[in-house]
């Protein structure tokens, strides 16, 4: 039997903004997190800033401080103590030594060439061809030159998105075993996330559909682990002139927190939130966009220019093939 994953509604709705400190804040970020934080105020709920610092290497100089003072510029108010990755790795430890007791990971010693060469094609670029799975997957886990891999289940996961509608997903065949904790010791986002939505007890994901393809290794390892599943929303994503994701990797414009109604205006209009009396000044904005709010508006494209219409007629498509 497929595994079939609905989102329920809870009576709490605890959403969350969770930016990589790799580099300040763009457009691309306004969007996610104003429809994450637009989402939560209009439940009347509570929205979380976690810092997702958990790989070094990609840390940015400067680049948290530059996070919170555009969000302070820009109006966003949490509501709880900022989680900081790099300071829960004792719960990502114990997270990945229940899988090795549920025989769930593995240990997997093979490089990128090695990975290349015998890899297939699926929804998020080359899947892992299982090369290093053995059939009792707790051996050799202890290996310090091993990447920790998530055995994925041989199954059909489904989920519904609340924007883009139900997405199924054949695990093995599309996604494939993948990294749990890399050969060096960081932890992987996907099970740094899985955590962390768990201890902050999100009940609504909102964020862009660039992640759409990690939400069914998400979903999975949430049963694995015996956690609960939060209800997804995945917003389209902005994208450059040559049609990548805007990121601080393609060299996004920052934004400029001296300023910021245009760029919220303009974020707004994105999401198909905007109408034609816009509010003057940044404190109007906010009561307005509350009040504005509405899910149903929004485009289900998944990406798309700056310069995109609101409403474009493209068909919407499964993350996989079912």
């Amino acid at each position: 039997m497929p595994n079939s994953q609905e989102s329920p509604v809870p009576v709490v709705y605890r959403g969350r903004f969770a930016p990589s400190p790799t580099g300040p804040l763009h457009l691309g970020s306004l969007v996610a997190a104003l429809g994450s934080y637009l989402d939560a105020r209009a439940h009347g709920g509570v929205w979380l800033l976690r810092m997702e610092d958990i790989d070094p290497p990609r840390i940015q100089p400067g680049a948290v401080d530059a996070i919170l003072r555009s969000l302070d510029a820009y109006g966003f108010t949490w509501d709880e103590a900022i989680v900081w990755q790099s300071q829960r790795q004792a719960a990502y430890a114990e997270a990945l030594e229940h899988l090795r007791q549920t025989r769930c990971v593995y240990a997997c010693t093979c490089n990128r060439k090695a990975i290349g060469l015998a890899a297939r094609q699926g929804a998020d670029g080359p899947v892992y061809p299982g090369t290093c799975r053995p059939q009792s997957p707790s051996i050799h886990l202890q290996n310090p030159h091993a990447a920790l891999r998530f055995a994925a289940p041989n199954a059909c996961l489904r989920f519904k998105d609340r924007l883009q509608g139900q997405i199924v997903c054949d695990m093995d065949r599309d996604l494939g075993d993948f990294v749990l904790r890399r050969a060096d010791g960081v932890y992987s986002y996907q099970l740094a996330v899985v955590v962390d939505d768990a201890a902050q007890g999100i009940t609504h994901v909102v964020r862009g559909a660039d992640l759409l393809v990690s939400t069914p290794r998400q979903i999975a390892l949430q049963q694995a682990l015996g956690l609960p599943t939060p209800a997804y929303l995945h917003l389209p994503v902005l994208l450059d002139a040559a049609g990548n994701k805007l990121s601080k990797q393609t060299l996004a414009t920052p934004l400029t927190d001296a300023n910021p109604l245009p760029a919220l205006l303009m974020a707004m209009r994105f999401l198909g939130q905007a109408d034609a009396h816009p509010p003057a000044t940044l404190s109007e904005f906010w009561p307005w966009a509350i009040e504005r709010w509405s899910p149903q508006d929004l485009p289900r494209w998944r990406g798309a220019p700056q310069s995109a219409p609101v409403n474009p007629q493209s068909p919407v498509h499964s993350l996989c093939n079912p």
